[in-house]
């Protein structure tokens, strides 16, 4: 049989504020990331050429359009591995994965298809990064994406990004219904797998604004006609609204505080 293995595969765009935080952090649990620059002009191409240049197994890959970012996982498809994915304002705690990574590639999860944990939505971060406050998940919506790409057999069609989108097939023996949620049954300090997200924070150095007005992919290539419509309303008259996915899911629940400074060492 062959060896298990992690794969980590961060996209981003324009993230020069917490790209060296968010890919630094998972070094130690993946074997191998993939850093795909979806076509920054800020800092972020600068460092994740540094990243790559100084960390073995990452690689730098420049995209035209973020669905070559998926294309890049097809080579995994089938085979013992798991694939993370971490978009530039995803920061996980660097010593759960550490210790999770051992029960990972042990076996214990093999019979899992998809993985999702507990996450604290930051609005606000402290001037020294040693407290963050934002909105927890549960109740709002986790954003964790770890997949076990051997229940797999194909993931064809329109995938706008990288595990998102398109149709999957499945080998004998495995649905979409073999999930495992964290964040459903257990809590910020016992969770093997938590994250600092940095949503509502500017991402960039080139950001006039705070993160909540910055669209996601979703919104952006499958939010539809009418929002098309109210992004171009916002253009034209300069009065651009904060993102609605933020808004209606990471915004639940009442604001928290958490010691971050096992985040952002």
């Amino acid at each position: 049989m062959s060896v298990p293995r992690i794969i980590g595969i961060v996209l981003v765009l324009n993230e020069d504020l917490f790209v060296r935080n968010a890919v630094e952090n998972i070094v130690d649990f993946c074997d191998e990331i993939l850093l795909c620059d979806n076509g920054s002009t800020d800092g972020t191409a600068s460092i994740l050429k540094e990243l790559s240049a100084t960390h073995p197994g990452v690689s730098l890959h420049a995209l035209k359009h973020p669905s070559e970012s998926h294309d890049l996982l097809k080579p995994f498809i089938g085979t013992r591995t798991w694939v993370f994915g971490v978009d530039g304002d995803e920061i996980y705690d660097s010593e759960r994965l550490r210790e999770f990574r051992i029960r990972l590639l042990s076996g214990e999860f093999d019979g899992i298809w998809r993985m999702k944990g507990n996450v604290l939505h930051c609005t606000s971060l402290s001037s020294d990064h040693s407290s963050a406050t934002g909105y927890m998940a549960p109740p709002s919506r986790s954003i964790t994406k770890l997949y076990n790409f051997n229940c797999i057999s194909s993931w064809e069609g329109d995938t706008v990004e990288r595990l998102h989108g398109g149709s999957i097939r499945f080998k004998n023996g495995f649905d979409d219904s073999l999930k495992l949620n964290f964040q459903e049954s257990l809590g910020w300090e016992e969770t093997p797998l938590r994250c600092l997200h940095a949503c509502f924070l500017k991402r960039s150095s080139l950001d006039q604004e705070e993160g909540s007005m910055r669209e996601n992919i979703m919104e952006i290539y499958r939010g539809g006609v009418s929002a098309a419509i109210l992004r171009f309303l916002g253009r034209i008259t300069g009065r651009r609204l904060p993102s609605r996915w933020k808004q209606n899911l990471y915004r639940q629940g009442p604001l928290e505080t958490i010691d971050a400074r096992v985040f952002l060492l």
